[in-house]
C-alpha cells in the first residue's frame, strides 16, 4: 500500500468519526427552556382594546385616539388612575 494511499484512508476515516460526532451533537435532545409564567394582571378592559384597535388603523391625529394610548401607557407602567 503506498503511503498516499494510507494518508487517504487515515483522512477518510478521521472524516467519518467527525461526521458522527457532529451528528451526535447535533441531534442530542436539548432540555425545554424553563418558562415563567406571566402573572396575568387585570385584564384590559374591552371597551380600551377596541379603541386601540381603531387607532391603529389611523392615519391622522385624533383626540380620542390620543387619550386611549395615554390610558394604555398609564395600565402598562402601573401609574395610579390607568382607567379611563
Amino acid at each position: 500500500m503506498s503511503r498516499t494511499a494510507k494518508i487517504a484512508g487515515v483522512a477518510a476515516l478521521a472524516g467519518m468519526m467527525m461526521a458522527v460526532v457532529v451528528a451526535g451533537v447535533v441531534t442530542r435532545e436539548r432540555p425545554a427552556p424553563a418558562t415563567t409564567p406571566i402573572p396575568q394582571a387585570t385584564a384590559a378592559p374591552e371597551a380600551l382594546t377596541r379603541e386601540l384597535e381603531r387607532c391603529a388603523t389611523l392615519t391622522m391625529p385624533d383626540a380620542g385616539c390620543e387619550a386611549a394610548w395615554a390610558a394604555n401607557r398609564r395600565r402598562f407602567f402601573g401609574e395610579e388612575g390607568a382607567q379611563p
